[in-house]
C-alpha cells in the first residue's frame, strides 16, 4: 500500500514538474517578441549637414556579429579611410566608442539609441533620427571639433 502511494505521488509530481517547465519554456519563448530583441546593426549617418569640422566624416558603422554582409565595425571618412574601434559599448540605452588613431585623426562618441529593436528589420527612413549622441573629432590627441548630432540609419543593400 505504501509503495503504491509513493508510485501515485511520484507520478503526481513528475507530471506537475513536467506542466510548470512546458508553461514556463512557452511563455519564456512567447514572452520576448522581436521588438524587445535589440540589434542595431548597420551604419549611421549625420541627419542633415555635417557640422563645421565634420566634413570628412562618413559615417558610423557598427557590425556587432561580424557578419560578413556588413562593413567592419568602426568610423568611415569620406576620403575612403576606416577608422575601427578602440573601445565599444553598444547597449540599448547607451553607446560609448573611441577610434583608433589613423594619419593622427581619432574620433570618440557618447549618445544614446532613440529607439529599440532590430534595425535592419525595421521600417525607417533617411530622416528619422534613431541615434543622438556627442562626437568628437582629435588631431594629434588634440580636440578640433565636436557636436551634438542625431544620426539616420541605413542597413544596407
Amino acid at each position: 500500500m505504501k509503495t503504491a502511494n509513493t508510485q501515485r505521488n511520484l507520478r503526481a509530481f513528475v507530471l506537475i514538474a513536467s506542466l510548470i517547465m512546458a508553461l514556463g519554456g512557452s511563455i519564456l519563448a512567447h514572452g520576448q517578441t522581436k521588438s524587445e530583441r535589440f540589434d542595431p546593426d548597420g551604419a549611421f549617418w549625420i541627419l542633415g549637414q555635417p557640422p563645421s569640422g565634420f566634413e570628412d566624416f562618413g559615417g558610423i558603422n557598427l557590425n556587432l556579429k561580424h557578419d560578413r554582409h556588413l562593413p567592419a565595425s568602426g568610423i568611415d571618412l569620406t576620403n575612403g579611410t576606416r577608422l575601427r574601434f578602440k573601445t565599444l559599448s553598444a547597449k540599448r540605452e547607451r553607446i560609448t566608442f573611441t577610434t583608433t588613431v589613423v594619419r593622427g585623426i581619432s574620433y570618440t562618441f557618447s549618445g544614446r539609441f532613440l529607439k529599440g529593436g532590430v534595425f535592419a528589420a525595421a521600417d525607417l527612413d533617411d530622416k528619422t533620427p534613431v541615434l543622438e549622441g556627442t562626437l568628437t573629432k582629435y588631431r594629434a590627441g588634440r580636440k578640433v571639433a565636436e557636436a551634438s548630432l542625431k544620426f539616420t540609419y541605413f542597413g544596407g543593400t
